[in-house]
């Protein structure tokens, strides 16, 4: 079974061509990440990710997370990959420096995300919940709770979870039913169960600190009468030093298609007495302050479909290059050949690597992006920048996990029947990345976020200066010759023109038939996805392209841009069918009654 390796050489060249690593590192507080720098941080990464995480991502997969009386014990050589990933470091990469944390820029850690993902998407999920607590305390704690918790947590030694949902309430914030009661100290008494908490209890980190969404009894319904807790496994007394163990407990963990390393947990509130909660901010803004973290993770788990494309391509890739079977296409009598050379494993293969390569090159944008909306001296710079990341991050979340899922299917099927078979690790890709198309909002609760929230609240205005964008990269597509450019610039140009189609489509519909156009959203996101990341890759086939003019002989280029082509002739071919999907497809979804279903 062939381990992860890290696709350093995409990863620099998206880092510095696409995203502008260099333009990043002259904002404000990012003057350390220079190009050294990144690529030190990186080589270190991948050798993390190699030799650690990537070995106990097969053997936690079948050992699993296990609970016993309240307490979960992680799969063997967890724990202490947990200690050496804290301290080395990883855990404070771009935390502020001000609790402990490195600063460095969320696109440099994108990247190594990406890394942890691929090579290890269970382990990958303790520290993703833990940069969202972080970032939640960080942006609305009171100085006390910053001081308490923010440096064990940027160290790694204490861990962070979000508890959102409960039996009764899915997706449905406005039904939390867990109450908080005041005490006379300040504090509050918790009461309430929360379901698929991951990392709601492990045995990797000392203590464990969650941040709970629950209504005080003065609280009004609906979404505008939940608060946020900060409800501590282990109370922390004034030294910083562990105290006596808070009425928080795991009852149960989830038995689950993948992510079988992960816990996934029960959690009781309050069977005890109450368990000690302290408000986060004000009350009964707890809605909005639980976003910072979902924002954050929903780009992290964007970043999950990334990598889920990139290990399925590199086992897929692996096994056809090893895989003798049948002669050569056309060929009698000649030799048995590996399967990588049957032009539809080959067809497999690059729908693989291009959307492996497109998902990863919109990602990175985006975190660059971000770090140019929260740093950069220029407020309108800002304002610009977040509302592209604003449109995107429900991109970057659902189209990309989808394609996560896709991949790795494609991946089974490049194996054949021992695909299906689990010793070859392609299956635990599949059973892994189905989830990051569920949590942090299912990918229809992204693409409702998209149209409605994103383009229609503002008239598509965001949408529209990216379609400008866009287009203006035509005019250098026009000025490449051979048949690989003309293919890129037709495919794109038709992807763009669909792309405005629906959009106008949708935003002139939202106000008067919201049923119609929700009936188009996936679809429609699926479309901003495609051609978003054709966007990307039309600009990395210009920037090889030059490359190769300027008589640099790295293969890398030529790959870029043949990529490029395969995904314009097979990736980008879909954005005219899905766009009539949007605008012409609301009948056929509406048109059933429920009794015919």
């Amino acid at each position: 079974m062939s381990e992860y390796v890290a696709p350093i050489r995409d990863m620099r060249f998206v880092l510095k061509e696409l995203a502008g690593v260099e333009d990043v590192a002259q904002l404000p507080g990012c003057e350390e990440a220079t190009l050294d720098l990144v690529d030190a941080v990186l080589e270190e990464a991948a050798k993390f990710a190699e030799e650690v995480l990537s070995p106990l991502n097969w053997p936690g997969d079948q050992e699993g997370a296990r609970w016993h009386d309240k307490a979960v014990t992680m799969p063997a050589g967890f724990k202490e990959a947990y200690q050496l990933f804290a301290d080395s470091g990883w855990t404070a990469l771009a935390c502020e420096p001000e609790w402990g944390g490195q600063g460095l820029p969320k696109v440099v850690a994108a990247a190594v995300g990406e890394m942890w993902k691929s090579a290890n998407h269970s382990f990958s999920l303790c520290p993703l919940l833990t940069t969202g607590a972080i970032e939640a305390l960080v942006l609305s704690g009171s100085d006390d709770l910053k001081k308490t918790y923010l440096d064990k947590m940027v160290s790694g030694v204490w861990t962070g979870t979000m508890n959102l949902t409960e039996p009764n309430a899915g997706s449905d914030l406005a039904a939390v039913r867990t109450r908080a009661e005041p005490q006379p100290d300040g504090s509050y008494r918790i009461f309430g169960q929360k379901i698929f908490i991951t990392y709601g209890e492990h045995d990797m980190a000392e203590n464990i600190i969650h941040l709970v969404l629950a209504r005080t009894p003065t609280a009004p319904e609906g979404v505008k009468g939940i608060s946020l807790f900060v409800v501590p496994k282990f109370m922390v007394n004034d030294d910083g030093s562990l105290g006596d163990r808070n009425d928080a407990y795991c009852v149960s963990i989830e038995h689950k298609l993948g992510i079988h390393a992960s816990p996934t947990a029960i959690m009781a509130f309050g069977d005890h007495g109450g368990a000690v909660g302290h408000l986060v901010g004000e009350e009964n803004r707890g809605l909005e302050y639980m976003f910072i973290m979902m924002n954050a993770a929903r780009f992290g788990v964007g970043l999950e479909g990334v990598a889920a494309c990139e290990r399925a391509y590199q086992r897929a890739r692996d096994y056809a290059r090893d895989r003798i079977q049948c002669t050569d296409i056309g060929v009698r009598g000649g030799a048995k050949v590996a399967i990588i050379n049957h032009p539809d494993v080959r067809r497999m293969l690059m729908i693989m690597k291009s959307r492996a390569e497109a998902t990863r090159a919109l990602a990175y944008v985006v975190a660059a992006a971000h770090d140019a909306a929260t740093r950069h001296p220029d407020s309108e710079v800002r304002k610009r920048n977040q509302a592209f990341v604003d449109l995107m991050i429900p991109v970057v979340k659902g189209w990309s996990t989808e394609s996560g899922v896709t991949i790795a299917s494609i991946g089974v099927q490049v194996h054949g029947g021992m695909g299906y078979i689990e010793e070859t690790g392609a299956a635990q890709h599949l059973r892994d990345a189905q989830i990051s198309t569920i949590y942090e909002g299912t990918t229809g609760i992204q693409a409702n976020d998209l149209i409605g929230r994103k383009m229609a609240r503002e008239g598509g205005a965001t949408l529209k200066s990216v379609i400008n964008a866009m287009r203006a990269l035509d005019a250098d597509l026009a000025k490449q010759d051979g048949a690989n450019f003309t293919a890129i610039r037709s495919r794109f140009s038709a992807g763009i023109d669909a792309l405005a189609e629906a959009g106008e489509w949708l935003v002139a519909t939202y106000g008067a038939d919201v049923r119609a156009a929700s009936a188009g959203a996936v679809p429609f996101l699926t479309l901003l996805g495609i051609v978003a990341g054709g966007w990307q890759m039309a600009r990395a086939a210009l920037v090889a392209q030059a490359k190769i003019d300027g008589g640099d002989k790295d293969p890398f280029y030529k790959a870029k841009v043949v990529t490029t082509r395969f995904y314009a002739d097979h990736v980008l071919s879909q954005a005219r069918g899905l766009a009539s999907s949007v605008t012409d497809g609301a009948e056929g979804v509406l048109a059933l009654p429920e009794d015919m279903f």
